[in-house]
């Protein structure tokens, strides 16, 4: 168990780092700014290549909305969920404070501008409703937790969850960075809060709560609705022999 726990902290961590760091560090950096596209593309990096690195050890969640969509799709034990949270939010405060550590090395660094945290209404970065911003974190996390279950179940082509579980991130942030600057992960969204503080701190609670719902929802629909249907045979399109 150490060593599943020590994994989903080092994976969170990098989560953190580089996604979070994509953003402060050089999304817009002057001339040579990442954009939304870069922070989008970092994020989809960071959790591809730690999937590939730790998702042997531990299955390779790094979020805690994962963590309960894969134990409401029957895919993981009740009983590591709550060790699995607690490595992945200590692992996203450790990797905020690296990036606080080099992002505060630059003069005139502030933590002003939000150092990555999540937000909504006035801290939305376009200026989205909570209504808004709490159907978009829902709905991209669902469907983040449906393309895990999916592209990890036995039935899947064997050693491209890990492309599939990227790219679906790096899709889920080219949509909604302007909306929330994107969460789908309460580890994520706790990292930057703790250094930012103040209005990121208040609206924590909404990028656990949103996510969670939305990781639990898929579970449970996955596992409801196509969970038994892999186990039949697979639908080709090409006629039985025979036939």
């Amino acid at each position: 168990m150490p060593s599943k726990f020590a994994a989903e902290f080092l994976g969170t961590f990098w989560l953190v780092l580089g996604g979070c760091g994509s953003a402060v560090l050089a999304a817009a950096f002057p001339q040579l700014g990442i954009g939304f596209v870069g922070v989008a593309l970092a994020f989809g990096l960071t959790v591809l290549t730690g999937i590939y690195a730790l998702g042997p050890i531990s299955g390779g969640h790094f979020n805690p909305a994962v963590s309960v969509g894969l134990w409401a799709g029957g895919r993981f034990p009740g009983s590591l969920v709550i060790p699995y949270v607690a490595a992945q939010v200590i692992g996203a405060i450790v990797g905020a404070g690296v990036l606080y550590v080099i992002a505060s090395g630059k003069a005139g660094f502030s933590l002003a501008g939000g150092f990555a945290s999540n937000g909504y209404g006035l801290h939305s970065p376009g200026g989205y409703s909570m209504l808004a911003c709490a159907v978009c974190e829902l709905v991209m996390t669902f469907m983040f937790v449906i393309v895990i279950l999916g592209s990890t179940h036995k039935r899947a082509p064997v050693g491209f969850a890990g492309i599939a579980i990227g790219l679906a991130l790096t899709l889920i942030h080219l949509i909604s960075i302007p909306v929330t600057n994107t969460s789908v992960n309460p580890a994520r969204s706790t990292g930057p809060a703790v250094f930012a503080g103040g209005w990121a701190l208040a609206q924590l609670w909404f990028f656990w709560v949103f996510p969670i719902l939305g990781g639990a929802l898929a579970g449970g629909v996955y596992r409801t609705f196509f969970e038994a249907a892999l186990l039949e045979p697979p639908i080709s399109g090409r006629p039985e022999p025979g036939a």
